[in-house]
């Protein structure tokens, strides 16, 4: 048999592969419950309108002038950074600028979510193609297993 690569050259970018004696569904669903929250980063669309008060922010007070160059109307106040005036920083469903995502990112705010997402499954001689909507496509392994036969990778 030639294996799964030459029926599949999916394993390009940033893929990986998975070994395990776990069953598809199993494994799937362990996956769809395992997410990490991180930081948005540019480009990403904003999935919250975040909208700071006027008044004290919580951030140490050396920040101040990075703080302001972000965009931001602050300025020190007895050693505390005070905002001026009511800021928003994104709107939900737009794109992120850069500024904004570094703001969210000194705020704290991990609104991006990282998460495996399933692609195909190698399993006795098939390749499954797993698509978005949860529903698959099988392509059968016609490969000759006679010896001999095999190519060289």
């Amino acid at each position: 048999s030639t294996g799964i690569n030459a029926e599949y050259g999916g394993l390009v970018g940033k893929r990986g592969l998975l070994f395990t004696n776990k069953q598809v569904d199993e494994v799937k669903d362990w996956f769809a419950s395992h997410k990490q929250y991180c930081y948005a980063r540019s480009g990403s669309v904003a999935t919250e309108t975040v909208v700071l008060p006027e008044g004290p922010l919580d951030l140490p007070h050396p920040m101040e002038p990075q703080l302001r160059q972000l965009g931001l109307p602050t300025r020190l106040k007895e050693g505390v950074i005070v905002l001026d005036q009511e800021h928003t920083v994104c709107s939900a469903g737009k794109p992120l600028t850069t500024q904004q995502a570094v703001i969210l990112k000194h705020l704290g705010n991990s609104m991006a979510e990282f998460q495996v997402e399933l692609i195909s499954c190698w399993s006795e001689g098939k390749l499954t193609i797993l698509s978005e909507n949860n529903s698959s496509m099988e392509v059968a392994d016609d490969v000759n297993d006679e010896p001999g036969d095999e190519n060289e990778i």
